[in-house]
């Protein structure tokens, strides 16, 4: 996991440091004192995120916090963009000389991309799955309604969870499970205010029930169990609940517990006659699930689908799943891309969501 950050630190700095010199060069003959106040600007934006994430917890004004957090995380994905644009750009002048303004062609493809981002990520879709138990005792049909990364914090506000909350209301759950991430980098802002409130006005009739995500254990884990123990969430650590429906829930810590519990332990403590649905975070263990045959349905997310092309094609290379439904032999399996996102708010070639999972008592449905 180091080198993995190491790498993409440097990834990171190498991309901005070429489009920097890039810029410069294209500003030309302008004076020193704008090419300093430029530098000054565009460095300041370069190093923003890591300084919101290191001020996390410490007692400075909220908007501070946000501003960094804002400028930061846009920043990350303009570079991206802007370095991919740049060395498109770089490449069509050795081809056709006689090109100009390269740079200005650049910077407009990389901003009609962000917008579209943006727009992309405001607007969450619903994506559907029937699922059918034959096998299992079921009185009737449950609607299971999944949200997975909602990342409350400097980025993802209380108004935007209320939002949230109307869509997933829209949808009428009989339970609501949260697998894990609900939380961003510090519980801080979430608790002044009071954002998992929210939850309140939630319709499942089941309750609301969720597992612990990495983003948790950087938060600090038992502050933020603490907090939600006031609130209508329920977050469970390797624990099974029963549904009055009959389902039961496995709920799986995150792997950043070394010590937790084995999933097949944790299966041993469910009546396998009834429904058997694995929410874990991280979708590391999917297999693990297919191949205890007691499992009909496993819930992840956590990939965000890489959030940005071409990160998915990282995803999809880390994960046997990194995203959508998957019929394994024994084992229904859904990795979601998530509700909101980590820190830049765009939605690139992949998609926020709510996923829906209608599980049936019997063999008449195929899933969406």
């Amino acid at each position: 996991m180091k080198w993995i950050f190491i790498t993409g630190l440097s990834l990171y700095m190498a991309g901005n440091l070429y489009v920097y010199i890039r810029i410069i060069q294209a500003l030309g003959s302008l004076s020193l004192w704008v090419k300093i106040v430029f530098s000054l600007c565009f460095w300041l934006s370069a190093i923003a995120l890591f300084g919101s994430i290191a001020l996390r917890d410490a007692a400075i004004p909220p908007v501070v916090h946000r501003t960094l957090f804002a400028i930061g995380s846009v920043w990350m994905v303009f570079i991206l963009y802007m370095a991919i644009a740049t060395l498109l750009s770089d490449i069509a002048v050795l081809m056709f000389p006689a090109l100009r303004g390269r740079m200005w062609y650049a910077l407009a493809i990389t901003s009609l991309l962000l917008v579209y981002g943006y727009v992309n990520y405001r607007n969450p879709r619903v994506e559907q799955l029937s699922v059918a138990l034959a096998t299992k005792h079921l009185e009737h049909p449950v609607r299971l309604v999944a949200i997975s990364d909602v990342h409350l914090g400097y980025g993802t506000t209380r108004r935007d969870l209320r939002r949230y909350v109307e869509l997933i209301n829209e949808q009428q759950a009989d339970v609501l499970v949260i697998v894990g991430d609900l939380i961003d980098n510090s519980i801080t802002p979430v608790e002044r205010e009071d954002m998992c409130a929210e939850f309140s006005r939630v319709h499942a009739p089941e309750g609301i029930y969720m597992v612990a995500g990495n983003h948790e254990y950087i938060s600090g884990i038992e502050d933020v169990e603490r907090y939600l123990a006031t609130t209508d969430v329920r977050m469970l650590r390797d624990s099974v609940v029963r549904l009055t429906s009959g389902i039961q829930l496995v709920c799986r810590d995150d792997r950043m517990n070394r010590c937790r519990e084995e999933l097949d332990s944790l299966i041993s403590r469910a009546d396998t006659t009834l429904p058997v649905v694995v929410l874990d975070h991280q979708p590391n263990d999917i297999g693990v699930s297919n191949k205890l045959t007691t499992v009909d349905l496993h819930i992840s997310g956590h990939t965000h689908h890489g959030q940005v092309w071409p990160l998915n094609i990282i995803t999809d290379a880390m994960y046997e799943q990194s995203y959508g439904y998957r019929r394994w032999e024994h084992l229904h399996a859904y990795v979601s891309s998530g509700l909101s996102l980590w820190g830049p708010p765009f939605r690139i070639g992949t998609q926020s969501e709510i996923v829906v999972v209608d599980i049936e008592p019997n063999d008449t449905c195929n899933p969406l």
